[in-house]
This record gives C-alpha cells, sequence and structure tokens, in this order.
C-alpha cells in the first residue's frame, strides 16, 4: 500500500494540475485553497501544518494566491505578527466551482465503490497517516524546519 501511494500522489498532482491549466493556479495553490474554504481563515504556520509541509513553501503558495487575487492577508486578533490568510470572494468562488467539477466527474468515474469501501479506504490511510506522523516526529528536524509561531 505505502509503495502504491508515491505514484498515486503523483498522479494525482498532474491530473489536478491538468484540470487546473488556463487558471494560472498550481496544485499546491488548490490544496491552500481547499484548507481555507474548509476550515475558514488561517495563519501560514497552521495550513503548513495541516497540509504537511515546511513554512516557507506555503507562505510562497499564499504570496501567489494573493497575487492571483485569491487569497487576501487580515489582521489576527490572536496574535500581531501572524496574519490571517483567507479567500477572496474571487478565490471562493474558482475553489468552489474546481471543486464541485472534480466531485462530480469522480463520483461518476468510481461509481463502483461502495460507501463502505470509502470508509475502509479513509480509515487505512488515516492509520497510516498517523504512524508516520509519529516516525517524522521521532527523526532528528528537517533543516528547513523552524519553530514559528504555532498560531
Amino acid at each position: 500500500m505505502i509503495r502504491s501511494l508515491w505514484p498515486l500522489h503523483r498522479t494525482v498532482v498532474r491530473a489536478v494540475e491538468r484540470e487546473l491549466m488556463g487558471t494560472g493556479m498550481t496544485a499546491g495553490q488548490h490544496a491552500v485553497m481547499d484548507e481555507l474554504r474548509r476550515g475558514g481563515p488561517r495563519t501560514v504556520p497552521q495550513l503548513a501544518r495541516l497540509l504537511g509541509l515546511d513554512r516557507q513553501p506555503v507562505q510562497r503558495l499564499v504570496n501567489d494566491s494573493t497575487a492571483l487575487g485569491l487569497a487576501e492577508s487580515t489582521p489576527n486578533p490572536e496574535h500581531r505578527r501572524s496574519r490571517l490568510i483567507r479567500l477572496t470572494p474571487k478565490g471562493e468562488a474558482t475553489i468552489r466551482g474546481i471543486q464541485e467539477a472534480e466531485e462530480t466527474e469522480l463520483r461518476r468515474r468510481l461509481s463502483d465503490l461502495t460507501a463502505g469501501d470509502v470508509t475502509t479506504a479513509l480509515h487505512v490511510l488515516r492509520r497510516l497517516g498517523e504512524e508516520f506522523k509519529d516516525l517524522a516526529q521521532d527523526a532528528p528536524p528537517h533543516p528547513t524546519d523552524r519553530g514559528d509561531d504555532p498560531r
């Protein structure tokens, strides 16, 4: 299963990039916008943790999304220096449209899967994620990891 995840991840990224052709967006920006749509405004460090990425690449994705008018930085009432990133109305409409098209296509293509199949797959993936997160925490820090404020 683990050996299947790497090629699957690359294939999903390529498929998402194909869907995004002509939008100016990347698969990484799609992931950031998805998190913002699902969870509301977040700081860059929060987004980085949720996406399992270092802060610096997430900051670049946020900057690029902001340049496209899809996201914006707003004051954070809980922390003066760590601003909140949120979708603009254009960003909300853009990611909603993309996700609706993706959902329609996936439902059509995966109609042979039962709800039980999906539930089992999610359970296994979450368990793998938990175990690998524990393994990653036991590993020495990556050179690009920084002790940024968790908010």
